[in-house]
């Protein structure tokens, strides 16, 4: 299977139904409150990749200018708003890509967010930048598994979607991994170059000729989240931190625990995306 080939697949990247329905209501109102629709937009991966694509269109004159939600928002009107939720694929936890927990992939997607852009804080990187990597870094997983779902199907038998080792055995199979595929859809997007190469690199930040900073941070936030979600006990969190990346950012597996601004304990259930 080519990345090319892959990406003349078309596919419609579904999104949170409870997220579509709270922003429908949301710019119904005269006057929507742009701290709700920034919440909204930045909890759905699908939602704030159509968002921004649309920010950084030729159109708008801001190609590879505009990196997080809340400039995306100032420069859409409410009308473009509409019409962009409107046309939104809905998804539903099991049966929407088959191989796939939405549910699952939604939670881990907001939360990688969130962790990516406090990392970034930490080590002085762009933490807008940060939260849209880490929120859109996976959306090549669910193309994968759109365009090619008896590939990604044969995969998902030796590991999950959401397996430390997920990236390495897409490449050794396919010769690229979900993270190329996210990068190729940001480029598509003409989203900003730093996202770009913080999605392209994030699975593996030191096969770059020049490390990328914001790769690393994505890979330490996605290692924690994917480590919780297959809820690791202490020694397997230790085992399996990936120590060199958090030695060149300067970041050890006590500082990666103690950055958590996600409430591990909360239900996992919808009411997740809406924090």
């Amino acid at each position: 299977m080519e990345l090319n080939a892959l990406l003349a697949q078309p596919v419609a990247l579904p999104s949170l139904p409870r997220t579509v329905a709270l922003l429908m209501n949301e710019l119904a109102h005269p006057e929507p409150s742009l701290r709700r629709l920034n919440l909204l937009f930045g909890s759905d991966p699908a939602l704030a990749a159509r968002l921004l694509e649309a920010a950084n269109s030729p159109a708008l004159q801001m190609s590879r200018q505009v990196a997080g939600i809340a400039e995306s928002l100032a420069l859409m009107g409410v009308g473009q708003l509409r019409a962009l939720v409107s046309t939104a694929t809905l998804g539903t936890a099991t049966r929407s890509i088959p191989g796939v927990n939405l549910q699952q992939f939604w939670r881990y997607s907001l939360h990688t967010a969130k962790l990516a852009q406090s990392l970034a804080r930490v080590v002085y990187q762009h933490p807008t930048a940060a939260y849209t990597a880490g929120l859109l870094h996976g959306l090549g997983e669910l193309v994968i598994h759109l365009a090619r779902p008896d590939k990604a199907q044969s995969i998902n038998t030796l590991v999950s979607p959401l397996d430390m080792r997920r990236g390495k055995v897409e490449h050794k199979i396919f010769g690229f991994c979900y993270s190329d595929v996210s990068a190729a859809l940001a480029r598509r997007w003409l989203l900003p170059q730093v996202v770009v190469d913080a999605l392209q690199y994030h699975e593996a930040p030191f096969e770059n000729t020049a490390y990328e900073p914001l790769a690393g941070v994505i890979h330490l936030a996605s290692w924690r989240v994917r480590a919780r979600e297959a809820q690791y006990s202490d020694k397997e969190l230790a085992v399996s931190f990936p120590g060199e990346v958090g030695l060149v950012l300067g970041l050890d597996i006590d500082m990666v625990l103690q950055q958590d601004p996600i409430d591990w304990t909360a239900r996992p259930d919808a009411a997740d995306y809406m924090v």
